[in-house]
């Protein structure tokens, strides 16, 4: 980067060799005088200074008037006659901010020129503005600076109340007074030490004790500070007070190990009683399909003596039809016997006449002589014959009396027949009527204990599936668990 040069060699040598930027300025207010900081300070903002003041030029400052720094000079013309002693002022000009520091060049009341320090106010506002930012840091956040061997340099009023000391009882003494004896003679204390002074920050959660030996817990981080070498020179910690959390992480995980007792418990409870559940649905559902089984079985044979039943309905009509028939002839028979009773009585009537006549015969054949013996031959056989013809008669009455005595029996046992016959009918009327009834019913808990048997093993399947659920339930609560123990760490 070429540097301005002055139109003229400088008028004040000594002002060269300076790395503040000054410029000279004559009463007139035109530029006498730039030095080299103060050329490379303008040659760097020449371009951001021309985008708000098109007519500047870092190369022709010498010789130009001080109003190219303003679009309005009148003010600053104003104050700088007026100007007695030496005057800060802070201008921006589009993104430049810079700090002046005005000299007047007073002699005798009179106005010689001007000295005008410039800096670049950019440095300066970023450090108040770090400052203000490290202030609050510093009132709400614990802090602490460190040696990179340990020693603690300085500490903050919220560290020092934080850990109960006084800033002259820590400085100057290790960071490991902090720090309980069992970890700070350990190694990952050291390995800690170790990555700090290599310059590699640390952040967390850490354990501390304070100086009447109470727990604090801290979250925070300790920080390398570099320097402008960029090798680490000092720590410094921010932290904040998370103990009143801790213990409340402390109590929380009492609460849960307590719950989550209580929860394991219940979760083998519901464990147990799905499998008792699940044994137990398994063994209705095998129980049901028996029934089921036996129902269908039941079914089939109540079908078959439906259809017996109907068969026995079909032969009782039958025989109903025949008892009657039979009683019919039975009745035909007995008149028919009653008649031929009638015809014995006639014969026996006949058979008497010709007894009497036979028996006149002989009378007459014995009155007759001789002559009669032919003819009593005769009135005897013919006297014979009725004999026989009315012991046959008395023995066909006789026959018809029994035909007659065993056509009213039978007549009465076909209606008792009939009778019985009837009721029987009319039973297996009713009973093929129940029958078909219980069938029907038999049909229909047979298809309902197929269906309480599909629901059973949807019961089943659901207790399986409850059982699995209580097995994930069971899984997450153990997930919950370790992420609660991690909370609580």
């Amino acid at each position: 980067m070429s540097l301005i040069r002055p139109s003229k060699p400088p008028a004040y040598p000594a002002l060269e060799a300076l790395r503040t930027c000054v410029m000279v300025a004559d009463s007139s207010l035109t530029i006498r005088y730039v030095n080299a900081a103060a050329r490379r300070l303008m040659q760097e903002a020449e371009a951001e200074l021309q985008a708000e003041l098109p007519g500047f030029s870092a190369a022709r400052l010498v010789g130009s008037n001080i109003d190219v720094f303003h679009k309005d000079p009148r003010h600053q013309r104003g104050m700088l006659k007026a100007l007695q002693k030496p005057h800060a002022a802070t201008i921006r000009v589009g993104r430049r901010v810079f700090d002046l520091l005005v000299t007047p060049l007073v002699e005798k009341d009179r106005h010689d020129g001007f000295v005008v320090e410039w800096a670049d106010a950019q440095a300066r506002l970023q450090n108040v503005d770090y400052a203000g930012q490290i202030a609050a840091i510093g009132r709400n956040l614990a802090v602490v600076e460190l040696g990179l061997d340990g020693t603690i340099l300085t500490a903050n009023e919220k560290f020092l109340q934080l850990m109960g000391y006084t800033l002259a009882e820590v400085r100057g003494r290790q960071h490991g007074i902090f720090v309980e004896p069992a970890q700070r003679d350990g190694a990952d204390y050291r390995l800690f030490w170790e990555k700090l002074r290599r310059g590699d920050f640390q952040s967390g959660q850490f354990r501390r004790i304070g100086k009447a030996g109470q727990l604090v817990w801290i979250e925070g981080a300790y920080n390398p500070i570099l320097d402008a070498t960029g090798k680490p020179c000092k720590v410094v910690k921010f932290a904040t007070d998370i103990s009143p959390q801790m213990r409340l992480l402390s109590d929380l995980k009492t609460l849960i190990d307590r719950n989550f007792a209580e929860v394991d418990s219940g979760i083998a409870r519901s464990t147990s009683e799905a499998a008792s559940a699940s044994g137990a649905a398994d063994e209705a559902a095998q129980g049901v399909q028996q029934v089921a089984a036996s129902a269908e079985q039941l079914a089939a044979s109540i079908s078959e003596i439906a259809r017996s039943m109907a068969q026995s309905r079909i032969a009782t009509d039958a025989a109903f039809e025949q008892t009657v028939s039979v009683a019919s002839n039975t009745e035909s028979l007995a008149g028919a016997a009653q008649a031929m009773s009638n015809i014995v009585g006639l014969i026996r009537d006949v058979a008497s006449q010709i007894n009497l006549l036979a028996l006149n015969a002989t009378i007459e054949a014995a009155r007759a002589g001789e002559a009669g013996k032919g003819f009593a031959v005769v009135a005897s056989e013919v006297k014979n014959l009725a004999v026989q013809a009315a012991q046959a008669t008395q023995q066909i009455s006789a026959e018809i009396d029994g035909i007659q005595a065993t056509s009213a029996s039978v007549a009465e046992a076909l209606g008792a027949i009939r009778s019985a016959v009837t009721t029987v009918r009319e039973s297996v009327t009713a009973t093929a009527s129940a029958v078909e009834e219980q069938s029907v019913v038999t049909r229909g808990m047979s298809a309902s204990m197929h269906t309480a048997s599909a629901a059973v093993t949807t019961v089943s399947a659901n207790i399986a599936g409850i059982s699995a659920a209580i097995a994930q339930a069971a899984r997450a609560v153990s997930k919950t668990r370790e992420a609660a123990e991690v909370l609580v760490r």
